[in-house]
């Protein structure tokens, strides 16, 4: 084996030494009671209860917003969240002891925020969902296509999961727990979809065919049906829903505002703000659902969504972004008690943020670091967040 060079070998090491250098001084800035590893925050704690009703992507986890809550936002408060999403923050404030108002401008993200925090009757609940769960396992879909299918539906279904799932849509009215029945339906529309196992996130097109699959490493078939994700998710749901009704607080309450959060009476004073902004081409998140809105017949505000993709990046988009997120939160800032807080999650690595916040009427207070570990889907590279603790100017 040839001997090293000696100018290669220092070289190398000092290499090592400025690596490791940065990366002391990187983690350095961190706040590491906010940054969790997979060991000290399994799926299963960050998915506990109602927050894994549906799958959501971008959302931040329980337990960030646990500790901005109990560090910004006083016992008994009431905290809102503008760009609410699937209502992390709505769930944490009642399980903490403090009422929340949540906004957003797609309609499937409003529903989810109004099973996951509404105090259900268990009682009639468990009723509902098992006599739903009697019906699917019942229901056998014949061999001719299902009548009211749309194009979506049959281009991103096989035939039998149509049937399935459309006779599970007849069920939802039949009960008083309809809203329920319906994110269970939109999950098991999800599952069920001619989708690659490992790319449920950002599909392209139908997988009609066998293909290699990169999560379970062998060839695997498209989903032919829905029945099996319909009896899961009922079961499973009714489980969620009763675990987070032992945990929450007594004598607090949710709001949900569905509609564009840049001008809407958002009907109360608040004592603090909690919220994680989408960020700028990344997510459309009327597409992202978009079997639920098939299936559902949801109101959609699709042109008024803020960062869109089919906006693109450009100049043009960028302003518009930076418009409507500094619109919001001065609509935010407005209806805060004297001093109450606003805590923004984001990673703003085009450097938005110092504009966004001088229009909305924000000072920046503090600025804490975090490190997001990529857990979904097949993301590779650090990742790193800014939390933004703000208040009125």
């Amino acid at each position: 084996m040839p001997e090293a060079h000696p100018d290669r070998t220092s070289a190398v090491a000092a290499e090592r030494v400025v690596m490791a250098a940065t990366q002391e001084a990187l983690y350095g800035r961190l706040d590491l009671a906010l940054s969790w590893s997979e060991a000290e925050l399994p799926e299963r704690e960050r998915t506990k209860h109602v927050h894994r009703l549906h799958p959501y992507l971008g959302k931040f986890v329980p337990q960030l917003v646990e500790e901005l809550l109990e560090r910004y936002v006083p016992a008994g408060g009431h905290v809102l969240d503008p760009f609410a999403g699937s209502g992390t923050t709505l769930v944490q404030a009642l399980e903490s002891g403090r009422s929340a108002t949540g906004v957003d401008v797609a309609g499937f993200n409003c529903l989810l925020m109004r099973v996951k925090t509404k105090p259900h009757n268990l009682e009639a609940l468990r009723r509902d969902l098992t006599w739903a769960h009697e019906q699917a396992a019942a229901f056998e879909a014949g061999s001719r296509p299902a009548r009211g299918a749309t194009r979506y539906l049959r281009d991103w279904f096989a035939p039998r999961a149509v049937a399935e799932l459309l006779h599970f849509r007849g069920l939802v009215e039949q009960v008083a727990s309809a809203d329920v029945l319906r994110v269970v339906l939109a999950r098991a529309a999800r599952s069920a979809r001619r989708a690659p196992h490992f790319d449920l996130d950002f599909p392209r097109e139908p997988q009609r065919d066998p293909y290699w699959c990169h999560k379970h490493r062998r060839t695997c078939t498209p989903v032919g049906e829905a029945r099996r994700f319909l009896l899961r998710y009922t079961r499973d749901t009714l489980a969620r829903v009763e675990t987070f009704a032992g945990v929450r607080a007594p004598d607090v309450h949710a709001t949900v505002l569905h509609g564009d959060a840049r001008g809407l009476d958002l009907g109360t004073l608040f004592d603090g703000v909690v919220t994680s902004p989408p960020y700028p081409g990344l997510i459309d998140y009327h597409e992202q659902h978009r079997y639920a809105y098939e299936l559902l017949g949801l109101r959609e505000h699709r042109t008024t969504e803020l960062g869109r993709p089919a906006r693109g990046v450009g100049r043009e988009a960028i302003r518009e972004y930076v418009d409507g997120v500094a619109a919001v939160l001065a609509n935010a800032r407005q209806q805060l008690r004297l001093g109450g807080p606003v805590c923004i999650v984001v990673n703003d690595r085009r450097g938005l943020y110092d504009e966004i916040l001088a229009r909305a009427g924000l000072r920046l207070e503090e600025r804490l670091e975090r490190h997001v570990n990529r857990r979904t889907g097949r993301r590779n590279g650090e990742y790193f967040e800014s939390i933004l603790v703000c208040r009125a100017t």
